[in-house]
């Protein structure tokens, strides 16, 4: 069975390589652009492998899968996918494989980090594959094959539950497949909503399709070097930051709005939490525009005026907590010194809401620790006191407050020791730590030598590795990955 739920995601891969192979070949005859046969010969090796997958497998066999192997078919789905988009890189651009590899896990977790360079003189092809291979991993390639192509009854496993992660108190359906197709009308209304108001705000057809793929996403990667800068629009930056913070909101919470149930929006701790940090962070960015000592190289990149210096808070504050990492007209917060800097880790590292396409530690597991943390102050000084943590009304159990715990330590562990590996290997401290919550949170941009305005080709091939290894870690919220290298998870599948 196994072998065949792979055979599904290949060929569903396949028709989005198929896709971007059509604009190849339309922009071929157009412009005469030579991308087409690298998508090409893509396409036919996701038909050919996942027809040959799904042919191996009779009718006959267990269509249950215990829960070890849900984790399983998640963690690998998201490397096969990556295996086998990063084929265009290598046939067409001739990456090595670490930089290729690199570049595809960045598409799919939707980090947004790159190694490219000239996106400008780039075939549309390949600019349009990047941008859906984040479109396809915003939403979860497995969530996509559940809505798209319900084959078999999953009802009882975990594959679903697996590659929605997080610990969001919000439900949509029971069924997968009508969970699945709710959340892929959701995801569709809103990237056409996007590319709209894009097209609207004078944006180019093609441009106004990829970023809205990006937006939405919370991917970030974009059809050109300067990214949402190149278009010289204040109007683009604040639709821009309209919709990443409509992505960073918990999915479910839209559903409930169809079906008229808007109350639920409001009743949602984590939501008003989220809206808080975030105006509170745009607040603090205003006055260090303002106050905050500035060295001389930032000279030229702050905003002058007031307006440019609410719409570049707004901007910045959008494109880190959703985690989609745009640049905007002033976006290079590693010049403007450590006073910006820090408190933009700091809000990379708690991301938006459980639920949404954005990625961080997520809102919700910051709200359970710090009513954890009250809730140990009051058990001290009055230890007889009944106290339970609530989250919108409804009681948190132990074992969710415990896996929250410990979710951000293993989060901050990481970060430390991919610190170490990354300094071993040329990185300064600085770059160091940024690069780490950046892959982790799946934000893109980092800091120090792989900051705002650079990008990660320079970076040794090992450290490209272990990235893309943090990147699939951060996209699958850390367990599912983890839980490969524990004994009993294996003992468990046999």
């Amino acid at each position: 069975m196994k072998k065949s739920i792979f055979g599904i995601l290949l060929m569903v891969e396949g028709a989005f390589v198929f896709l971007a192979f059509l604009v190849s070949l339309y922009y071929h005859f157009m412009h005469d652009e030579d991308d087409w046969q690298s998508l090409g010969i893509t396409a036919l090796a996701c038909f050919a492998v996942g027809g040959l997958s799904k042919l191996m497998v009779g009718k006959k066999g267990s269509k249950r899968l215990s829960r070890a192997d849900s984790f399983l078919i998640v963690a690998l789905s998201w490397v096969v996918f990556s295996l086998v988009g990063m084929l265009p890189y290598i046939l067409y651009l001739d990456l090595d494989v670490a930089s290729a590899f690199f570049e595809a896990m960045s598409g799919f977790t939707t980090t947004g980090a790159t190694v490219l360079s000239g996106l400008d003189d780039m075939p549309h092809g390949i600019l349009f594959w990047r941008c859906l291979t984040q479109w396809m991993g915003g939403l979860g390639i497995v969530v996509f094959s559940f809505a798209l192509i319900p084959v078999y009854d999953l009802k009882n496993s975990n594959v679903f539950a697996a590659e929605v992660t997080g610990i969001g108190l919000d439900r949509l359906r029971p069924k997968i497949g009508s969970t699945a197709r709710r959340l892929l009308i959701i995801y569709l209304f809103l990237t056409a909503l996007c590319a709209l108001a894009y097209w609207i705000f004078s944006m180019g057809l093609f441009d106004a399709v990829c970023h809205a793929l990006t937006t939405i996403a919370t991917g970030g990667f974009s059809t050109h070097d300067k990214s949402i800068a190149f278009f010289g629009s204040g109007t683009i930056e604040y639709v821009a930051s309209i919709f990443m913070v409509l992505a960073s909101v918990n999915f479910s919470l839209y559903y409930y709005m169809v079906i008229r149930r808007p109350k639920v929006l409001w009743k949602n701790e984590e939501l008003r939490a989220f809206l808080g940090i975030w105006a509170g962070s745009i607040v603090v960015f205003v006055l260090l525009f303002y106050f905050a000592p500035t060295p001389m190289s930032a000279y030229g990149t702050l905003p002058t005026t007031a307006e440019e210096s609410i719409r570049t808070s707004l901007f910045h504050v959008s494109t880190v907590m959703s985690s989609t990492g745009f640049a905007g007209e002033y976006c290079d917060y590693v010049a403007w010194g450590d006073s910006f800097w820090m408190p933009t880790v700091v809000i990379m590292a708690i991301g938006a809401c459980a639920g949404s396409t954005a990625g961080g530690i997520k809102v919700i597991r910051i709200l359970v620790c710090a009513k954890s943390v009250v809730k140990e102050f009051v058990l001290q000084i009055h230890p007889r006191t009944v106290r339970s943590i609530r989250i919108s009304g409804q009681v948190v159990g132990d074992d969710r407050v415990r896996r929250a715990l410990a979710f951000i330590f293993i989060y901050l562990l990481m970060v430390v020791a991919g610190m170490v590996v990354f300094t071993f290997f040329g990185l300064d401290v600085d770059t160091s730590i940024g690069s780490c919550v950046s892959m982790l949170s799946n934000i893109g941009p980092g800091t120090g030598m792989c900051g705002p305005t650079s990008n990660f080709m320079h970076v040794h091939e090992t450290s490209k590795w272990l990235m893309s290894f943090y990147m699939l870690v951060g996209r699958l919220e850390i367990y599912p990955v983890l839980f490969l290298f524990m004994p009993s998870f294996w003992k468990e599948r046999t």
